[in-house]
């Protein structure tokens, strides 16, 4: 799937497919970072960066840029993808704006200090000293095992946007079986009621126009196609507003737990589903928290589909908007992780769980507590950014126990963000009160599961290691169990499922989340290796699992 590091494209689809404006510029060539010369937006601790200089925790990129032509309109917007930890923005040597977090896109207007008809500086000083208070995944400065190299600074697109006065700045979409309310915020220069008019396309050729003034529209559906995995229908619209005017989709879709026959089950559209998952960690070799390019996100996708599955369990990290545009328009359904603080501790939190050796854990931390107050409003800004994707059906507060607290209150705090999605607030062990399932993570060995109220969701699980000496790029070797060849893989998969949870279906288990997408680094039990170069499972034996998964709900 990687391309040869010479040739291949830098990333140029729009960063934002949800809002989707004409008049933007990728600011992804001629910077250096620490004065040597780095490739925009891979970071620098990849090899696609190209970079070669040293890296510490302050990190100095600069680049210049001038204004197209066709930038007519009075506004300019400096936008970031993400930027790892912290950074302070300059346009000209005038600082312009500062950011925190490290995963979430950000921007700035810039319209008072960019030059129209000269080159423009751009400075971004960031620093990333993999502090804990923030949000870092995965990440390490002694990578081995389940933890991987880190990464710094730039790590997504950046990007110039021009806007008139008065533009919107958000938009929302909230759904049902057969209407959509959209609704607009926008920045009001003018003490004067904006009138907005929007065109959805419907799937005849034909359009609904509907204009209104008080920043929300409803519209009805005539034939409402709802979105699955099977048939993802995107409804294409158009926003117009004065001189502002923009393109989106939405999509009609539910997911809610439904009483089934006695049995609490997660239904889509209304109907029962088998959350049928991969763990996906969106690590990439060449890149490190990229691929080459955005149509490796579709790759990747369309490969977990071509197994069977139809959900992805987005694992500790926050992707570019595109990989969400690419799982609506696929059809994989998406349960998101949020980034994971705190201090993590591999005996207490997951070697002897793993074992069975659990128990209770849930810290309390005050609300003026730098941490909480970081974790908590980056849980809202990733549900806020991530809110219109129909991809995404639920989210994951805290993995394993790892940097958890106050887990009931932060599944209030979820659900009163969002309460069109399941929450899944403490997968894997040291569960509380609130969940909207029974959440667990089995390796090492097969059991029988019991199913109480809640639905039983499997959320990691497999994790089967096979080595592929001519596709492996750690340095020793890390995953559950050992597996001699990819036909004793394969089959190792299918006793998974039809000993512990094909027999479980009836009786209420709701889905399962095996261990992993591809190899990473040290880690070799993925279904693809770490470039993605060779499947090393059977793929026949994995659809006929999906066949079995059908026809179990089929039966109920």
């Amino acid at each position: 799937m990687q391309t040869d590091r010479k040739d291949y494209p830098k990333w140029s689809f729009y960063p934002r497919p949800q809002l989707k404006r004409e008049k933007y510029k990728i600011l992804n060539s001629g910077w250096t970072l620490n004065n040597q010369s780095i490739t925009v937006p891979f970071p620098p601790q990849s090899d696609l960066s190209e970079y070669k200089g040293e890296i510490g925790t302050e990190l100095t990129y600069l680049s210049t840029f001038t204004l197209p032509s066709d930038f007519t309109l009075t506004r300019t917007l400096l936008h970031f993808g993400a930027v790892d930890q912290r950074c302070d923005v300059y346009i000209n040597d005038t600082f312009v704006g500062h950011n925190e977090g490290g995963y979430l896109p950000f921007s700035f207007d810039i319209t008072s200090v960019v030059n129209r008809d000269s080159e423009n500086i751009l400075k971004v000083i960031a620093i990333d000293d993999l502090c804990h208070d923030y949000p870092y995944g995965k990440q390490t400065n002694h990578p081995g095992g389940m933890w991987y190299t880190p990464v710094s600074g730039i790590w997504q697109n950046v990007w110039l946007e021009n806007v008139p006065d008065t533009y919107v700045t958000k938009l929302k979409t909230d759904v049902n079986l057969n209407q959509v309310e959209i609704q607009l915020e926008y920045n009001q220069t003018v003490n004067t009621m904006q009138t907005f008019e929007i065109n959805v396309e419907l799937p005849d050729g034909s359009c609904m126009t509907q204009s209104f003034t008080e920043g929300k529209a409803i519209f009805t559906m005539p034939n409402p196609i709802h979105w699955t995995p099977e048939n993802p229908h995107l409804y294409n619209f158009r926003i117009s507003t004065g001189e502002d005017s923009f393109d989106s989709y939405f999509a009609l879709r539910t997911i809610a737990i439904k009483n089934i026959n006695g049995v609490n089950r997660v239904c889509l559209n209304n109907k029962p589903i088998f959350l049928h998952g991969v763990l996906d960690q969106g690590y990439f070799k060449d890149g490190i928290f990229l691929p080459a390019q955005e149509s490796d996100y579709d790759t990747d996708i369309q490969n977990m589909k071509n197994l069977g599955f139809n959900m992805l369990r987005k694992h500790i990290k926050i992707e570019p908007d595109y990989f969400y545009y690419a799982c609506d328009k696929l059809g994989m359904l998406v349960m998101q992780d949020m980034v994971n603080s705190g201090e993590y501790s591999f005996l207490r939190d997951t070697a002897l769980p793993t074992i069975g050796l659990k128990q209770k854990k849930d810290v309390h931390l005050s609300t003026d507590n730098k941490r909480r107050q970081l974790f908590e409003e980056q849980t809202r800004l990733t549900i806020e950014h991530l809110y219109n994707h129909p991809c995404v059906i639920a989210y994951t507060i805290f993995n394993e126990g790892w940097g958890q607290f106050d887990s009931d209150e932060m599944y209030d705090y979820v659900k009163a963000l969002d309460k069109t999605r399941l929450v899944d607030s403490t997968s894997g062990w040291f569960a509380q009160t609130k969940n909207d399932f029974d959440s667990e993570h089995i390796y090492f060995r097969l059991k029988q599961l019991k199913v109480q109220k809640r639905p039983l969701f499997i959320s990691e699980c497999g994790g089967y290691k096979l080595m592929n000496r001519e596709h492996f790029f750690g340095n020793t070797e890390y995953g559950y169990g050992t597996c001699k060849d990819s036909a004793d893989l394969t089959n190792r998969i299918v006793q998974m499922y039809e000993k512990m949870i094909l027999p479980s279906i009836k009786g209420g288990v709701c889905g399962c989340v095996y261990t992993q997408v591809s190899d990473v680094e040290d880690e070799i039990n993925g279904l693809y290796t770490y470039d993605r170069a060779v499947c090393k499972v059977e793929k026949e034996k994995l659809l006929e699992i999906a066949k079995n998964i059908q026809t179990s709900l089929n039966s109920l």
